[in-house]
């Protein structure tokens, strides 16, 4: 044993930094090509579907050359729409107000929104007047902040989930008349009279668009930068192939119903699965508040330190701190990506 601790102490460590700092810095490379790699191989694999849907000639019959250049056509408008995509990603992880409340279906203005917040705030402010005037700010503050944003949200989220819901009933829609020889706009126009809505409003903008000259695909274009969910950009990734490329529309859009079709049904075992999970960090994030208020209503005495005191007062700001983070920690641990 003593001969060993010898040896490790001779042992020169500074041998091992150089394989460790090549290996860090490939993990770093690797890292920064990573997302470049996967839209590559994605943009690969959505080039081969529309090629193998009914996009593309398929067959011993189809010729080389014409194959070639239907593949790099699909190839350029993909590389077009990826960019506009880009371009658009960022005002959909964080839209502004103005599209958030069309998005929501409400015909709000701006202006009304931050009315309504006001009034709110106000409303909050004298109903909780009695427990001090620095208290009742700061609860007229939060609560004409959160409550309506939280309405718009619920709102906005309740109608996304009801048009992704009947999405693929309106592809099925398009298919069956395509089949019958009807052409996209007027297989457009039924689906925006005889559906509900959100998807009848939608889609009436569609033919409406149409109507003044709009393109089909330009049309289809606006309505998947109106709702941003992924099924209608793929609607509008297919239309915009198939009038670039040419070849079979209903194909193509009878293959995107049964993805969406089956994406719906992952979603659903997704959620069943995560529904444990996402109680648990319900129950988790409650307990500390539930506690503590239940605590204060029993023993008014035994918290009253934490807000009588500078020192409790800021123990209480550095819990709540770490209890927000750990509530987005969780939120995050639960939020799967569909």
């Amino acid at each position: 044993m003593q001969s060993m601790a010898e040896q490790m102490a001779q042992f020169d460590f500074s041998l091992l930094m150089l394989p460790l700092v090549a290996l860090a810095v490939a993990g770093l490379i690797l890292g920064l090509m990573l997302p470049w790699i996967q839209a590559r191989e994605l943009r690969q694999r959505r080039i081969a579907l529309a090629l193998g849907g009914g996009l593309g000639e398929s067959g011993p019959t189809a010729s080389g050359g014409k194959a070639s250049t239907r593949r790099k056509a699909i190839e350029k408008t993909l590389k077009e729409i990826e960019e506009r995509h880009r371009a658009r990603r960022n005002q959909r992880r964080r839209p502004g107000l103005e599209r958030r409340l069309r998005e929501a279906g409400l015909a709000w203005k701006p202006l009304f929104y931050w009315l309504m917040s006001v009034v709110v705030g106000v409303g909050a402010f004298a109903l909780s007047l009695g427990s001090g005037p620095l208290i009742a700010a700061a609860i007229a503050l939060a609560a004409g902040l959160a409550l309506p944003h939280l309405y718009v949200e619920i709102l906005r989220r309740r109608r996304l989930a009801k048009f992704a819901a009947g999405f693929p009933d309106v592809i099925d829609v398009i298919v069956r008349g395509v089949r019958a020889g009807r052409p996209l706009a007027d297989c457009l126009a039924i689906v925006a009279a005889d559906t509900e809505d959100p998807i009848r409003s939608e889609f009436r903008q569609v033919v409406e668009d149409q109507s003044v000259g709009v393109p089909v695909q330009e049309a289809v274009e606006r309505l998947a930068q109106r709702v941003p969910l992924q099924e209608v950009g793929f609607l509008a990734i297919v239309v915009s192939i198939q009038n670039r490329a040419g070849g079979s529309l209903t194909e193509a859009l009878g293959n995107l119903s049964t993805v969406l079709r089956g994406r719906r049904q992952l979603h659903a075992k997704v959620k069943a699965m995560s529904a444990e999970a996402k109680t648990s960090a319900g129950i988790i994030g409650a307990l500390p508040v539930v506690v503590a208020g239940l605590v204060h209503l029993t023993s008014p005495d035994y918290l009253a330190v934490l807000y009588q005191t500078n020192l409790g007062l800021a123990v209480m700001a550095a819990c709540a701190l770490w209890m927000v983070i750990g509530v987005l920690v969780m939120r995050q641990m639960i939020n799967f990506d569909m």
